[in-house]
C-alpha cells in the first residue's frame, strides 16, 4: 500500500498518514478525547500489538490476519522504495541514533533515495524552517519518530503544511531498534504478546508505571470491546 501511494500523486489536502495502535495507545485514546481524534483521524491504523491480534481473533468477526509492527515493516518497505524509487525523509529520536538510522538503512537499502534526515529536538524557528525544507524536499514516505502523543500532535500540526508529502508514517521508538540503541524482544515474546515485558526488563526505571497504568486498561478494552 505504502508503495503504491508513493507512485500516486500527492494529495492536495495533504499527506495520508498512517499510524499505529498498541496497549499504551489504546489506554490514551480512552482516557484523553483529544488524543482519540488524533489517533481516529488517520487514513490507516495498524495493530502494533500482539495482544490486539489475539483478542481480534477470539472475539472479532472480522479478526486481524498479523501483527505489523513498523520495526519489522520498515526494512521492507526500503528494500521495495529502493526498486521503484520511492523517497525518505528520517524525521525524529536524537541526531546520534537519527545518523545511525540512516547509516544503518542504507545498508539494507544502498540504493534507497533518503532526501533528508533531521533529529527530532527542534522547536520554534528552527521547527517552521525544518516543515519548509521537507515540503520542499516533498518524499514519498516521511518517517515520523517522535514517541506518543507527540508524533500525532505533530501531524496534527503541520501535516496541512507537507502537500508535497505524499505520507507520514508515525514510528514511535524505530529508529532506536534500527540504529541498534535498543534490543527487540527474542521472535517467541513477540509472538506470545510479551515483548512489553521483554522491554520492561530493559527499561524498569522509565517503563514500569506506564505498563501499570496502560496495560490493565488496554486489557479490559480488548476483552470488552473489541467487535
Amino acid at each position: 500500500m505504502m508503495i503504491d501511494l508513493s507512485r500516486a500523486p500527492a494529495r492536495s489536502k495533504g499527506p495520508y498518514y498512517l499510524t499505529s495502535v498498541n496497549g499504551e495507545v489504546l489506554a490514551r485514546r480512552f482516557f484523553d478525547k483529544s488524543f482519540a481524534e488524533m489517533i481516529d483521524c488517520a487514513d490507516s491504523i495498524a495493530a502494533d500489538g500482539q495482544p490486539l491480534v489475539v483478542a481480534s481473533k477470539i472475539f472479532s468477526q472480522a479478526p486481524l490476519p498479523e501483527r505489523v509492527a513498523t520495526t519489522d515493516l520498515y526494512p521492507i518497505v526500503a528494500r521495495m522504495a529502493q526498486e521503484t524509487g520511492a523517497s525518505f525523509y528520517l524525521f525524529g529520536a536524537s541526531e546520534e541514533v537519527n545518523r545511525a538510522t540512516y547509516e544503518n538503512t542504507l545498508g539494507v537499502a544502498p540504493r534507497l533515495n533518503i532526501v533528508g534526515r533531521s533529529h527530532g529536538y527542534l522547536k520554534g524557528a528552527a521547527l517552521d524552517a525544518k516543515i519548509e525544507e521537507i515540503n520542499t524536499l516533498a518524499p514519498d514516505i516521511l518517517w515520523l519518530a517522535m514517541g506518543v502523543p507527540l508524533e500525532q500532535q505533530f501531524v496534527r500540526d503541520y501535516a496541512h503544511r507537507l502537500k508535497n508529502v505524499k505520507m507520514i508514517k508515525t514510528s514511535g521508538g524505530l529508529f532506536d531498534f534500527i540504529a541498534g540503541t535498543k534490543k527487540r524482544a527474542p521472535q517467541w515474546m513477540q509472538d506470545t504478546g510479551l515483548e512489553w515485558a521483554f522491554r520492561l526488563s530493559l527499561e524498569p526505571k522509565r517503563l514500569l508505571k506506564r505498563y501499570l497504568t496502560t496495560n490493565p486498561v488496554a486489557a479490559f478494552l480488548l476483552l470488552t470491546q473489541t467487535q
